[in-house]
């Protein structure tokens, strides 16, 4: 039995080994099985304004470094593109531009926008050239609204990740989110990657930790539903003024909903305000440090900043100060494993869980 094997029955389990947080040979393991073919977000398709615009970026930059550029061509479709020459291996779009075509400054290999090979100088010798391997890969691209999503492992599904989330806030005008750059902030830990998504993943710790929230979510009626690869936390108000006004196509409609919290396994959260959407995103750095960023998507700017979603800042810095005492906690040579509450931590079983379908075979 695996190291880290999670009972599936969570009034009998252990919570995950602590070699899962402080072992490099683990944390190094887990770049490739859980996160080479994960959902990652990698930009807003208003980056992309006309045909012809080009966005380099790299995906899980500081972690996966893989260089990648978005594109979008004549024909108005958005591509995610390696960034990377197949003729030596240079990066190609080393910044936002427009372009007609894609051309390598190394030697001139041009490539269309859709990343197929177009042309290369002084090649006219060698033999079965071009070839498929010639083109630039192209890699999965899902949109939602403005947002993109793109995964490293071809022929990837977004779907068994992002589907329940979708179906569940369906009558929500995810078109009408507009991003704000401007907003988007930047958080440095000094905790494992998981310690910071096991936290977000539970709201028992709500009324001992944040006060504020606890002020207007009614932590009784708090609740968790998982899904295959993703879960939610409903958070109900206390107040009709801080809810959503669900129409009756919702399968909520009655319920005084302050926040939709959505996980999507490995790192994202999707957390949804009656003003809209912000997003965390946890990239792991070392085995004891990450960053999370937080991006802003406004839909009704007038109830910006308020209710469960007010002052995202002050409950961010709670949350860190917590999960920085659990990263010096689980190096303790006197704790190996916990126990879950039944009732309130369903969340972080489910991503244990998740881990442990995934390191099975790990023989570290």
């Amino acid at each position: 039995m695996s190291i880290f094997f999670v009972d599936p029955d969570i009034s009998k389990a252990k919570t995950i080994h602590t070699d899962f947080y402080n072992n490099p040979a683990v944390f190094e393991f887990t770049r490739q099985r859980i996160f080479g073919p994960s959902w990652q977000y990698v930009g807003d398709a208003g980056l992309l304004r006309d045909p012809g615009y080009c966005h380099p970026f790299t995906f899980m930059e500081q972690f996966m470094e893989e260089p990648l550029v978005l594109t979008k061509d004549q024909q108005s479709t958005i591509r995610c593109l390696s960034n990377v020459c197949t003729h030596r291996g240079a990066i190609i779009v080393n910044e936002p531009c427009k372009l007609s075509q894609l051309r390598c400054r190394y030697h001139g290999r041009v490539f269309r926008l859709n990343g197929q090979f177009q042309s290369m100088p002084e090649f006219s010798g060698v033999k079965d050239f071009p070839s498929p391997q010639d083109d630039l890969a192209e890699l999965p691209l899902f949109r939602w609204g403005s947002m993109l999503f793109s995964s490293l492992q071809p022929g990837s599904d977004h779907l068994p990740y992002f589907r329940d989330m979708m179906a569940r806030i369906s009558w929500m005008p995810i078109d009408e989110f507009v991003y704000r750059p401007e907003l988007t902030k930047y958080y440095f830990i000094k905790a494992n990657w998981a310690l910071y998504c096991e936290n977000y993943l539970e709201g028992f710790h709500i009324p001992f930790v944040h006060a504020g929230l606890n002020a207007v979510i009614d932590y009784g009626n708090y609740t968790t539903e998982l899904f295959p690869w993703s879960n939610l936390q409903l958070g109900l108000a206390k107040d009709e003024e801080d809810c959503f006004d669900l129409p009756p196509s919702s399968p909520d409609h009655g319920k005084k909903v302050a926040a939709y919290y959505f996980y999507v396994f490995p790192n994202m959260m999707f957390n949804f305000y009656p003003w809209g959407l912000s997003i965390n995103i946890v990239k792991p750095l070392t085995t004891g440090t990450c960053k999370v960023t937080f991006l802003t998507y406004v839909w009704k700017d007038q109830l910006y900043n308020t209710g469960a979603g007010s002052n995202l800042h002050t409950v961010e810095m709670e949350d860190e100060a917590i999960v920085e005492t659990v990263q010096k906690g689980v190096r303790s040579r006197f704790y190996g494993h916990g126990r879950y509450s039944v009732t309130r931590e369903q969340g972080t079983h489910h991503f244990h869980r998740m881990l442990s379908s995934l390191l099975q075979d790990y023989a570290g």
